[in-house]
Protein backbone atom coordinates (compact mmCIF):
# COMPACT_ATOMS: atom_id res chain seq x y z
CA UNK A 1 0.00 0.00 0.00
CA UNK A 2 1.78 3.14 -1.28
CA UNK A 3 -1.18 5.58 -1.78
CA UNK A 4 -0.64 9.04 0.19
CA UNK A 5 -4.50 8.80 1.47
CA UNK A 6 -3.33 5.61 2.92
CA UNK A 7 -0.54 6.44 4.56
CA UNK A 8 -1.93 9.41 6.44
CA UNK A 9 -5.02 6.98 7.49
CA UNK A 10 -2.00 4.70 8.89
CA UNK A 11 -0.38 7.45 10.40
CA UNK A 12 -3.59 8.97 12.13
CA UNK A 13 -4.18 5.23 14.08
CA UNK A 14 -0.77 5.15 14.78
CA UNK A 15 -0.76 8.25 16.55
CA UNK A 16 -4.10 8.05 18.51
CA UNK A 17 -2.75 4.49 19.66
CA UNK A 18 1.04 5.87 21.12
CA UNK A 19 -1.38 8.85 22.59
CA UNK A 20 -3.64 6.20 24.23
CA UNK A 21 -1.12 4.13 25.69
CA UNK A 22 0.51 7.25 26.93
CA UNK A 23 -2.59 8.77 28.49
CA UNK A 24 -3.16 5.14 30.03
CA UNK A 25 0.65 4.50 31.65
CA UNK A 26 -0.32 8.13 32.91
CA UNK A 27 -3.99 7.00 34.86
CA UNK A 28 -5.95 9.14 32.19
CA UNK A 29 -8.39 6.46 32.01
CA UNK A 30 -11.51 8.46 30.62
CA UNK A 31 -9.15 10.45 28.00
CA UNK A 32 -7.28 6.86 27.29
CA UNK A 33 -10.85 5.38 26.48
CA UNK A 34 -11.61 7.92 23.97
CA UNK A 35 -7.89 7.63 22.26
CA UNK A 36 -8.26 3.96 22.24
CA UNK A 37 -11.79 3.83 20.36
CA UNK A 38 -10.26 6.88 17.60
CA UNK A 39 -6.91 4.48 17.08
CA UNK A 40 -9.91 1.52 16.70
CA UNK A 41 -12.25 3.50 14.64
CA UNK A 42 -9.00 4.47 12.34
CA UNK A 43 -7.45 1.21 12.06
CA UNK A 44 -10.98 -0.54 11.26
CA UNK A 45 -11.61 2.35 8.46
CA UNK A 46 -8.05 1.49 6.92
CA UNK A 47 -9.15 -2.40 6.96
CA UNK A 48 -12.46 -1.35 4.76
CA UNK A 49 -10.65 0.83 2.41
CA UNK A 50 -7.94 -1.15 1.95
CA UNK A 51 -8.49 -5.32 1.95
CA UNK A 52 -5.90 -6.62 0.59
CA UNK A 53 -3.50 -4.70 2.89
CA UNK A 54 -0.73 -7.37 4.34
CA UNK A 55 -1.16 -5.50 7.35
CA UNK A 56 -4.72 -5.90 8.06
CA UNK A 57 -4.36 -8.85 10.16
CA UNK A 58 -2.24 -6.85 12.63
CA UNK A 59 -4.37 -4.21 12.47
CA UNK A 60 -7.86 -6.27 13.45
CA UNK A 61 -5.52 -8.18 16.27
CA UNK A 62 -5.35 -4.67 17.69
CA UNK A 63 -8.57 -3.40 17.60
CA UNK A 64 -8.85 -6.55 19.73
CA UNK A 65 -6.38 -5.80 22.05
CA UNK A 66 -7.32 -2.51 22.89
CA UNK A 67 -11.14 -2.87 22.95
CA UNK A 68 -10.61 -5.26 25.64
CA UNK A 69 -7.99 -2.83 27.03
CA UNK A 70 -11.21 -0.23 26.85
CA UNK A 71 -13.35 -2.80 28.62
CA UNK A 72 -10.75 -3.26 31.72
CA UNK A 73 -10.42 0.77 32.16
CA UNK A 74 -14.49 1.20 32.16
CA UNK A 75 -14.24 -0.91 35.14
CA UNK A 76 -11.64 0.94 36.88
CA UNK A 77 -13.51 3.85 36.56
CA UNK A 78 -16.45 2.66 38.23
CA UNK A 79 -14.45 1.59 41.22
CA UNK A 80 -12.41 4.93 41.12
CA UNK A 81 -15.76 6.29 41.71
CA UNK A 82 -16.26 8.79 38.36
CA UNK A 83 -20.11 9.06 39.67
CA UNK A 84 -20.74 11.71 42.58
CA UNK A 85 -19.95 9.87 45.73
CA UNK A 86 -20.33 11.73 49.02
CA UNK A 87 -17.06 11.84 50.32
CA UNK A 88 -17.79 13.02 54.03
CA UNK A 89 -20.43 10.05 54.63
CA UNK A 90 -18.54 7.54 53.04
CA UNK A 91 -14.68 7.86 54.31
CA UNK A 92 -14.74 3.58 55.15
CA UNK A 93 -16.09 3.04 51.73
CA UNK A 94 -13.42 5.09 50.25
CA UNK A 95 -10.52 3.38 51.66
CA UNK A 96 -12.38 -0.01 50.99
CA UNK A 97 -12.44 1.34 47.18
CA UNK A 98 -8.73 2.44 46.96
CA UNK A 99 -7.96 -1.44 47.84
CA UNK A 100 -10.28 -2.78 45.20
CA UNK A 101 -8.81 -0.69 42.87
CA UNK A 102 -5.48 -1.37 43.21
CA UNK A 103 -6.14 -4.72 43.40
CA UNK A 104 -7.91 -4.24 39.71
CA UNK A 105 -5.21 -2.26 38.24
CA UNK A 106 -2.58 -5.37 39.00
CA UNK A 107 -4.81 -7.76 37.49
CA UNK A 108 -4.92 -5.60 33.91
CA UNK A 109 -1.48 -5.83 33.79
CA UNK A 110 0.32 -8.84 32.64
CA UNK A 111 2.96 -9.57 35.78
CA UNK A 112 6.23 -11.19 34.57
CA UNK A 113 5.07 -14.13 36.69
CA UNK A 114 2.14 -14.55 33.80
CA UNK A 115 4.18 -14.65 30.89
CA UNK A 116 7.14 -16.68 31.67
CA UNK A 117 6.89 -20.50 32.70
CA UNK A 118 9.79 -21.84 34.70
CA UNK A 119 10.48 -25.28 34.22
CA UNK A 120 12.82 -28.67 34.01
CA UNK A 121 11.60 -30.86 31.04
CA UNK A 122 12.12 -34.45 31.19
CA UNK A 123 12.32 -35.27 27.41
CA UNK A 124 15.64 -36.28 26.05
CA UNK A 125 16.61 -35.88 22.96
CA UNK A 126 15.96 -40.24 22.54
CA UNK A 127 12.70 -39.22 22.89
CA UNK A 128 12.25 -37.25 19.55
CA UNK A 129 11.81 -38.79 16.55
CA UNK A 130 13.83 -37.90 13.86
CA UNK A 131 15.29 -34.49 13.14
CA UNK A 132 18.77 -36.24 13.70
CA UNK A 133 20.23 -32.68 12.18
CA UNK A 134 18.68 -30.32 13.89
CA UNK A 135 19.56 -32.64 17.75
CA UNK A 136 23.09 -32.94 16.31
CA UNK A 137 23.75 -29.13 15.73
CA UNK A 138 21.81 -28.24 19.05
CA UNK A 139 24.80 -30.80 20.81
CA UNK A 140 27.35 -29.06 19.47
CA UNK A 141 25.58 -25.56 19.91
CA UNK A 142 24.56 -25.94 23.84
CA UNK A 143 25.51 -29.38 25.35
CA UNK A 144 28.97 -29.53 24.46
CA UNK A 145 29.66 -26.45 25.89
CA UNK A 146 27.85 -26.91 28.86
CA UNK A 147 30.00 -29.77 29.39
CA UNK A 148 32.90 -28.68 28.24
CA UNK A 149 33.43 -24.81 28.27
CA UNK A 150 37.70 -25.04 28.75
CA UNK A 151 37.33 -26.52 25.09
CA UNK A 152 35.43 -23.52 23.59
CA UNK A 153 38.60 -20.46 24.14
CA UNK A 154 36.29 -19.14 21.30
CA UNK A 155 33.07 -18.74 23.46
CA UNK A 156 30.06 -20.91 21.95
CA UNK A 157 26.64 -19.76 19.93
CA UNK A 158 24.24 -18.30 22.47
CA UNK A 159 21.47 -17.42 19.99
CA UNK A 160 19.93 -20.29 18.13
CA UNK A 161 17.17 -19.95 16.52
CA UNK A 162 14.12 -23.11 15.26
CA UNK A 163 12.25 -22.36 12.39
CA UNK A 164 9.97 -24.53 9.66
CA UNK A 165 6.43 -25.68 9.87
CA UNK A 166 3.98 -25.78 12.78
CA UNK A 167 3.95 -29.11 14.77
CA UNK A 168 7.55 -30.50 13.84
CA UNK A 169 9.12 -30.18 17.35
CA UNK A 170 10.59 -26.99 17.97
CA UNK A 171 9.37 -26.68 21.15
CA UNK A 172 10.31 -30.44 22.03
CA UNK A 173 14.19 -29.50 20.48
CA UNK A 174 14.98 -26.26 23.32
CA UNK A 175 13.41 -28.47 25.68
CA UNK A 176 15.40 -31.81 24.79
CA UNK A 177 18.13 -29.76 25.23
CA UNK A 178 17.42 -27.86 28.16
CA UNK A 179 17.22 -31.54 29.57
CA UNK A 180 19.98 -32.85 28.55
CA UNK A 181 22.46 -30.25 30.55
CA UNK A 182 19.92 -30.28 33.57
CA UNK A 183 19.42 -26.82 32.97
CA UNK A 184 16.15 -24.43 33.95
CA UNK A 185 13.90 -23.93 30.52
CA UNK A 186 12.08 -20.56 30.78
CA UNK A 187 9.43 -20.44 28.53
CA UNK A 188 8.01 -17.36 27.31
CA UNK A 189 5.41 -16.19 24.52
CA UNK A 190 6.39 -13.04 22.63
CA UNK A 191 2.62 -12.53 21.59
CA UNK A 192 2.22 -12.60 25.20
CA UNK A 193 5.05 -10.22 25.98
CA UNK A 194 4.10 -7.36 23.03
CA UNK A 195 -0.08 -7.61 24.03
CA UNK A 196 0.30 -7.33 27.63
CA UNK A 197 0.18 -4.91 28.65
CA UNK A 198 2.25 -2.22 25.96
CA UNK A 199 4.23 0.08 28.47
CA UNK A 200 5.20 -3.09 30.47
CA UNK A 201 6.72 -5.13 27.68
CA UNK A 202 10.60 -3.67 27.73
CA UNK A 203 10.70 -3.88 31.38
CA UNK A 204 9.45 -7.52 31.21
CA UNK A 205 12.10 -8.54 28.73
CA UNK A 206 14.55 -6.82 30.80
CA UNK A 207 13.24 -8.75 34.06
CA UNK A 208 13.36 -12.18 31.88
CA UNK A 209 17.03 -11.79 31.23
CA UNK A 210 17.73 -10.34 34.87
CA UNK A 211 16.16 -13.20 36.38
CA UNK A 212 18.66 -15.64 34.24
CA UNK A 213 21.44 -13.75 35.31
CA UNK A 214 20.59 -14.60 38.81
CA UNK A 215 19.51 -18.09 38.69
CA UNK A 216 22.53 -18.95 37.29
CA UNK A 217 24.67 -17.23 39.85
CA UNK A 218 22.46 -18.56 42.70
CA UNK A 219 22.57 -22.32 41.58
CA UNK A 220 25.65 -22.52 39.10
CA UNK A 221 23.58 -24.06 36.02
CA UNK A 222 23.09 -23.13 32.70
CA UNK A 223 19.72 -21.49 31.82
CA UNK A 224 17.74 -22.35 28.41
CA UNK A 225 15.34 -18.89 27.39
CA UNK A 226 12.82 -20.43 25.03
CA UNK A 227 11.19 -17.83 23.00
CA UNK A 228 7.81 -19.25 21.29
CA UNK A 229 6.71 -17.32 17.91
CA UNK A 230 9.31 -14.72 17.92
CA UNK A 231 8.40 -12.93 15.15
CA UNK A 232 5.95 -11.42 17.12
CA UNK A 233 8.71 -9.88 19.41
CA UNK A 234 11.11 -9.00 16.04
CA UNK A 235 9.25 -8.88 13.25
CA UNK A 236 8.85 -6.35 10.37
CA UNK A 237 6.82 -3.32 11.05
CA UNK A 238 5.55 -0.62 8.95
CA UNK A 239 4.27 0.99 11.90
CA UNK A 240 4.92 0.67 15.37
CA UNK A 241 2.94 1.63 18.15
CA UNK A 242 3.52 1.67 22.09
CA UNK A 243 6.26 -0.27 23.57
CA UNK A 244 6.95 -2.12 20.46
CA UNK A 245 9.90 -0.45 19.65
CA UNK A 246 11.53 0.05 23.43
CA UNK A 247 10.77 -3.98 23.85
CA UNK A 248 12.53 -4.58 20.53
CA UNK A 249 15.49 -2.28 21.38
CA UNK A 250 15.87 -3.82 25.19
CA UNK A 251 15.75 -7.36 24.02
CA UNK A 252 18.49 -6.14 20.79
CA UNK A 253 20.30 -4.61 24.27
CA UNK A 254 20.30 -7.75 26.03
CA UNK A 255 21.39 -10.64 23.03
CA UNK A 256 24.59 -8.49 22.64
CA UNK A 257 25.13 -8.40 26.43
CA UNK A 258 24.90 -12.09 26.47
CA UNK A 259 27.23 -12.23 23.85
CA UNK A 260 30.19 -9.49 24.23
CA UNK A 261 29.90 -9.15 28.48
CA UNK A 262 28.24 -12.56 29.16
CA UNK A 263 30.10 -14.87 26.47
CA UNK A 264 31.01 -17.33 29.54
CA UNK A 265 27.66 -17.15 31.05
CA UNK A 266 25.67 -20.73 29.90
CA UNK A 267 22.57 -18.37 28.99
CA UNK A 268 21.00 -19.43 25.99
CA UNK A 269 18.62 -18.13 23.74
CA UNK A 270 16.38 -20.05 21.72
CA UNK A 271 13.52 -18.64 19.70
CA UNK A 272 11.42 -20.65 17.35
CA UNK A 273 9.66 -19.02 14.74
CA UNK A 274 6.98 -20.60 11.80
CA UNK A 275 7.54 -17.19 9.88
CA UNK A 276 11.28 -16.87 9.63
CA UNK A 277 11.03 -14.00 6.86
CA UNK A 278 9.38 -11.94 9.22
CA UNK A 279 12.32 -11.40 11.40
CA UNK A 280 14.52 -8.41 10.88
CA UNK A 281 18.02 -8.68 9.90
CA UNK A 282 19.51 -6.67 12.55
CA UNK A 283 17.55 -8.94 14.78
CA UNK A 284 18.25 -12.43 12.72
CA UNK A 285 21.76 -12.04 12.21
CA UNK A 286 21.80 -12.17 16.39
CA UNK A 287 21.34 -15.52 16.15
CA UNK A 288 24.22 -17.43 15.36
CA UNK A 289 22.50 -20.66 14.81
CA UNK A 290 19.79 -20.92 12.61
CA UNK A 291 18.44 -24.57 12.38
CA UNK A 292 15.74 -25.18 9.78
CA UNK A 293 13.23 -28.29 11.57
CA UNK A 294 11.52 -29.76 8.76
CA UNK A 295 8.33 -31.65 8.46
CA UNK A 296 9.28 -35.92 9.03
CA UNK A 297 10.71 -38.08 6.55
CA UNK A 298 9.11 -41.17 5.60
CA UNK A 299 10.99 -43.30 8.11
CA UNK A 300 10.44 -40.93 10.74
CA UNK A 301 6.83 -40.91 9.55
CA UNK A 302 6.94 -44.54 9.96
CA UNK A 303 7.92 -44.32 13.52
CA UNK A 304 6.09 -41.63 14.42
CA UNK A 305 2.57 -43.89 13.41
CA UNK A 306 4.35 -46.84 15.08
CA UNK A 307 4.35 -44.79 18.73
CA UNK A 308 1.33 -43.74 18.06
CA UNK A 309 -0.28 -46.80 17.65
CA UNK A 310 1.07 -48.81 19.69
CA UNK A 311 -1.56 -48.33 22.32
CA UNK A 312 -4.36 -49.09 20.09
CA UNK A 313 -5.72 -52.57 18.61
CA UNK A 314 -5.14 -52.45 15.17
CA UNK A 315 -6.56 -55.48 12.70
CA UNK A 316 -4.07 -57.75 10.60
CA UNK A 317 -5.10 -55.56 7.41
CA UNK A 318 -3.29 -52.39 8.91
CA UNK A 319 0.00 -52.12 7.19
CA UNK A 320 1.78 -49.09 9.32
CA UNK A 321 4.42 -49.01 6.26
CA UNK A 322 2.17 -48.31 3.66
CA UNK A 323 0.03 -45.54 6.08
CA UNK A 324 3.18 -43.88 6.24
CA UNK A 325 4.54 -43.67 2.38
CA UNK A 326 0.76 -42.07 1.57
CA UNK A 327 1.29 -39.34 4.65
CA UNK A 328 3.75 -37.49 2.48
CA UNK A 329 3.31 -34.10 3.78
CA UNK A 330 2.53 -34.39 7.09
CA UNK A 331 3.51 -32.87 10.50
CA UNK A 332 4.57 -35.27 13.50
CA UNK A 333 1.31 -33.22 14.79
CA UNK A 334 -0.68 -34.31 11.64
CA UNK A 335 0.31 -37.94 12.80
CA UNK A 336 -0.66 -37.88 16.04
CA UNK A 337 -3.92 -36.23 15.20
CA UNK A 338 -4.73 -39.22 12.54
CA UNK A 339 -3.82 -41.45 14.91
CA UNK A 340 -6.17 -40.18 17.62
CA UNK A 341 -9.10 -39.55 15.13
CA UNK A 342 -8.95 -43.40 13.81
CA UNK A 343 -9.23 -44.10 17.79
CA UNK A 344 -12.67 -41.28 18.20
CA UNK A 345 -13.87 -43.62 15.14
CA UNK A 346 -13.71 -46.79 16.69
CA UNK A 347 -14.68 -45.71 20.56
CA UNK A 348 -17.49 -43.40 18.95
CA UNK A 349 -18.80 -46.35 17.14
CA UNK A 350 -19.37 -48.04 20.94
CA UNK A 351 -20.93 -45.08 22.25
CA UNK A 352 -23.77 -44.79 19.43
CA UNK A 353 -24.46 -48.77 19.83
CA UNK A 354 -25.23 -48.22 23.85
CA UNK A 355 -22.61 -50.85 24.10
CA UNK A 356 -20.57 -47.87 26.59
CA UNK A 357 -22.11 -48.28 29.28
CA UNK A 358 -20.99 -51.61 29.94
CA UNK A 359 -17.33 -50.32 31.58
CA UNK A 360 -16.22 -54.28 30.56
CA UNK A 361 -17.01 -53.25 26.94
CA UNK A 362 -14.48 -52.27 24.18
CA UNK A 363 -14.17 -50.99 20.74
CA UNK A 364 -13.53 -53.13 17.51
CA UNK A 365 -10.07 -53.58 16.26
CA UNK A 366 -8.96 -50.28 13.99
CA UNK A 367 -8.94 -52.05 10.42
CA UNK A 368 -7.14 -50.17 7.49
CA UNK A 369 -10.55 -48.64 6.35
CA UNK A 370 -10.70 -46.69 9.06
CA UNK A 371 -6.99 -45.21 8.73
CA UNK A 372 -8.14 -44.32 4.72
CA UNK A 373 -11.42 -42.70 5.73
CA UNK A 374 -9.89 -40.53 8.48
CA UNK A 375 -7.06 -39.78 5.91
CA UNK A 376 -9.67 -38.62 3.33
CA UNK A 377 -10.94 -35.94 5.30
CA UNK A 378 -7.47 -34.94 6.66
CA UNK A 379 -5.16 -33.47 4.76
CA UNK A 380 -1.75 -31.97 5.73
CA UNK A 381 -1.77 -29.07 7.57
CA UNK A 382 1.45 -27.51 5.46
CA UNK A 383 1.05 -26.13 1.88
CA UNK A 384 3.35 -27.21 -0.53
CA UNK A 385 3.78 -23.40 -1.52
CA UNK A 386 4.84 -23.00 2.62
CA UNK A 387 7.53 -25.75 1.83
CA UNK A 388 8.99 -24.29 -0.56
CA UNK A 389 9.16 -20.70 1.04
CA UNK A 390 10.76 -22.43 3.40
CA UNK A 391 13.42 -24.13 1.90
CA UNK A 392 14.10 -20.92 -0.10
CA UNK A 393 14.88 -18.70 2.87
CA UNK A 394 16.94 -21.82 3.87
CA UNK A 395 19.05 -21.63 1.23
CA UNK A 396 19.68 -18.03 1.92
CA UNK A 397 19.95 -17.94 5.69
CA UNK A 398 20.52 -21.21 6.92
CA UNK A 399 23.64 -21.11 9.56
CA UNK A 400 24.24 -24.33 10.61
Amino acid sequence: MTTAPAKQIEDTASQYAAEAIRLDSHGSYGTAISMYQRAISTMLKMVKLYPNYSLNNLYIERTKSYQKRIEDLRSLEKINGDSPIASSSNSNNNSSDDAVRQKLVQSLKATYEELVLVDKPEISMNDIIGLEDSKRILKESIVFPAERPDLFPLGWPKGILLYGPPGCGKTMLAAAAAAEIDSLFFTVDAASIMSKWLGQAEQNVAKLFNTARDTISKTNSPVIIFIDELDSLLGARKQEVGGEVRARNQFLKEMDGIQEKDRHLPLYIVGATNKPWSLEMPFLRRFQKRVYVPIPSEDSRLDMFKHYTSPLHLANDVDISEIAAKSDGHSGSDIKDICQAVQIRVVSELFESGQADDHESKPRVISAKDFQAVMSLRKPSISLQALKTYSAWTENFKAL
